[in-house]
């Protein structure tokens, strides 16, 4: 159960890390 749990923690720091990417990229984009 623990391990389940510190699983769905791990991939769901790792979505947000990946939109915070996507965001900042985007932002350069448009600033050029």
């Amino acid at each position: 159960m623990l391990i389940m749990l510190y699983y769905f923690f791990s991939l769901l720091i790792f979505l947000i890390f990946i939109l915070i990417g996507v965001a900042f990229f985007t932002l350069l984009e448009r600033k050029i």
